[in-house]
């Protein structure tokens, strides 16, 4: 049972962490308790990060104090972090996916003697931990078969056999499915129960209100409040995050449905069933369905990375071929990937270098590019798009979330795209860097740009669509005009409770 009285197991006192030209954290103080879930929420830029990797050791405080269990620590280490009971869960784990589950448990702490390893005291003791924690996993199974959220539990059945007292959960739920975060919510209350106290930070919010005790806020390297999440509500968090009220998070959009620029007619793939819509100038057509229903296949079969097998795709009037990613480029078809990290990004490479990456060949046909129009390309988009970055050739992986996914938004802009395809287009992103996404979404969709968007965020689908397509196991269980669509319909529709097609005239 969380409490904040008596001795904090975690406590930081005037931390500040510099450097040159920029101040991360400013004169910080922060206190964790045992039993207790604290939320630490910021913009991006806010200073969580930096404070992670002061606790944990990955980095030196510029000044500051750290006291754990009443002791003050003169320096911290990650190897001293981990003596001490502290562990972080990050949004990549750190597996090996060619080895089983109890393997990476006690990575590098196998029962040993002799340089003979105990194979069955260590997958007893595996099985020891996942009990611990209540969960079912086959502590023999490869990691590499597992679902995201049950590799993301055996990240936390490493932390439990170190003995962890100070858990940080880094974005946890970000790769997971509903009924994954579900699972995911009632093992940090049972850690809860069992007296670890736990970090978590999520741009989530609802997720905040839902499994936290304690809510920190942090903006621009300085503390801002704490205080217990009972005692405040969504808009008055944002307003502490951002500094300014954030009244309308989807911002009005008057719905003007032009001509058709997309036809798909009964395509198929080994994993869709004759799927046919669609697309018009003027709105935003959203997807909606469980993980697995298909709704990024049928992107990435208009994207020309999954096989049609059959079907036929029309843009204004004109039957394509699309055999792939180049065929959908040259048609005016651009996807913004669900991971724009691994797909989206070319994160070693600079901002400019991605925003005239898919647009070099149009921009430079004789094939030698001229430094100074690059340049000028570049910093017109850094413009419009409003991209917050000390120079164009700061690297994408030093961006924040928000501003890595305007860089790949700049890129699809600079190949003159008619069709922009969003995938989860705001995971990740805090809540003032989501609110200048939907602006430019509807930015682009004034400018004649049909855009279709995927989401699992059901206010987003309600708040920024014009119509809904929900799929269900491979094919559209039903079409939603934006005055039909509601979170129940939308959820009866995705678990094939219902089936309606729709349209608007």
């Amino acid at each position: 049972m969380q409490t904040t009285t008596g001795i904090p197991v975690l406590e930081l006192k005037g931390i500040s962490k510099l450097y040159p030209g920029v101040k991360a954290l400013d004169n910080v103080d922060f206190a964790l308790y045992p039993g207790q879930v604290h939320a630490l929420v910021g913009e991006n830029g806010a200073g969580k990060s930096t404070l992670i990797k002061i606790i944990t050791g990955a980095i030196e405080a510029s000044a500051g104090e750290m006291w754990f269990e009443g002791k003050k620590i003169q320096k911290i280490t990650p190897v001293g972090a981990i003596d001490l009971g502290i562990a972080a869960i990050y949004q990549e784990f750190n597996l090996i996916s060619k080895m089983t589950v109890a393997e990476n448990i006690f990575m590098g702490r196998f029962p040993s003697k002799w340089g003979r390893v105990y194979y069955n005291k260590l997958y007893a003791d595996a099985q020891q931990v996942l009990e611990q924690l209540g969960v079912s996993i086959d502590p023999y199974e490869l990691m590499g078969k597992l679902t995201v959220g049950y590799q993301q539990l055996v990240e936390i059945a490493k932390s439990i056999s170190r003995n962890v007292k100070v858990l940080i959960m880094d974005e946890p739920s970000a790769p997971l499915t509903n009924n994954e975060m579900v699972y995911l919510f009632q093992i940090v209350r049972k850690l809860r129960e069992d007296g670890v106290a736990i970090i978590y930070i999520s741009h989530r919010l609802e997720e905040i209100f839902e499994v936290c005790d304690t809510i920190t806020v942090f903006r621009d390297g300085k503390y801002i409040q704490t205080m217990p999440v009972a005692e405040t509500d969504r808009a008055s968090l944002i307003t502490l995050m951002v500094n300014r009220k954030l009244e309308d998070t989807f911002p009005p959009k008057e719905y003007q449905k032009g001509k058709k620029v997309l036809e798909v007619k009964d395509i198929n793939t080994p994993l869709l069933k004759n799927i046919s819509f669609d697309a018009y100038e003027g709105e935003i057509l959203g997807f909606a369905g469980l993980v697995g229903a298909g709704r990024t296949e049928v992107m990435r079969a208009l994207f020309g990375a999954d096989k049609i097998v059959g079907g036929q795709v029309l843009i204004d009037g004109r039957a394509v071929s699309i055999k792939s990613p180049t065929d959908a480029i040259a048609d005016g078809i651009g996807l913004i990937p669900e991971d724009r990290k691994q797909q989206g990004a070319l994160l070693h490479l600079s901002v400019k270098d991605n925003i005239t990456f898919s647009s070099l060949k149009s921009l430079f046909p004789i094939g030698i590019i001229n430094a100074v129009k690059e340049r000028e390309v570049a910093g017109g988009h850094i413009s419009t798009l409003r991209i917050k970055t000390p120079s164009q050739e700061q690297l994408v992986r030093n961006l924040s979330g928000g501003n890595q996914q305007k860089v790949v938004l700049a890129k699809w802009l600079q190949t003159r795209c008619r069709i922009l395809i969003f995938d989860e287009p705001t995971r990740g992103i805090d809540v003032g860097a989501k609110q200048e996404i939907y602006m430019l979404m509807n930015e682009l969709v004034r400018s004649g740009i049909v855009v279709i968007m995927i989401s699992s965020e059901m206010p987003e689908l309600l708040g920024l669509s014009d119509r809904v397509i929900v799929m269900h196991e491979g094919e559209i269980a039903g079409e939603l005009s934006r005055e039909e669509t509601t979170q129940e319909r939308i959820l009866a529709l995705a678990s094939g409770q219902e089936t309606v097609i729709t349209s608007i005239i």
